[in-house]
């Protein structure tokens, strides 16, 4: 059984991150013809189309049949969450991208920890997903149906899905909650 977690753990394991809106592209190969910029790798003709290009793009759960219909609720001036409702759509799920100034009555109504809070809301299959969750993680967590509230990845730690920056990878951790407020670690990145 994993330990559980007191709210100041919890609290300090949040991190408060910046959304930077860093755009991360490569260009199909042509030989040496590219050039590195400080986020991105581009053709020096810019000929070529551009392609996100992210470590979370190699999907780890393959055999995942279960439901690929998601509500993402987040504000519509955020632009890692459109990054991370990307990634959700590389891995094969549907989207509803719902864009609200009401985050925070949203997230009251779904009983999200403010400790766990970050800045988007996704709800699939009776399941609340908080923030920057790697979606292999989501597909393995629905697939087990646990008795919990949902997963979070508190604040917005660098590195994760939608909040890629060059090499900067913070350690996380994803967070199980269930309705009594308590919280498990269901997953730790440390190096990635």
């Amino acid at each position: 059984m994993p330990k559980l977690l007191s709210k100041t753990t919890i609290a300090s394991i949040a991190i408060a991150a910046t959304a930077i809106g860093t755009i991360y592209l490569t260009s199909a190969s042509r030989g040496n013809n590219i050039v590195n910029s400080s986020n991105s790798i581009l053709a020096k003709d810019n000929s070529s189309p551009a392609t996100l290009v992210s470590i979370w793009d190699k999907e780890t759960e393959p055999n995942y049949s279960g439901t690929t219909e998601m509500t993402v609720y987040r504000s519509p001036n955020c632009g890692c969450c459109s990054v991370w409702v990307e990634h959700a759509q590389k891995h094969g799920f549907k989207i509803e991208d719902i864009k609200t100034d009401e985050m925070e009555a949203l997230k009251q109504k779904h009983n999200i920890p403010p400790e766990l809070a970050s800045c988007h809301t996704t709800i699939i299959d009776g399941y609340v997903m908080e923030g920057h969750i790697p979606v292999d993680d989501i597909k393995r967590f629905l697939a087990e149906k646990p008795d919990m509230v949902g997963l979070a990845v508190p604040g917005m730690p660098i590195g994760t899905p939608g909040m890629e920056a060059k090499d900067i990878k913070q350690p996380f951790q994803i967070l199980a909650f269930n309705d009594k407020g308590e919280v498990e670690v269901y997953k730790e990145y440390q190096s990635y």
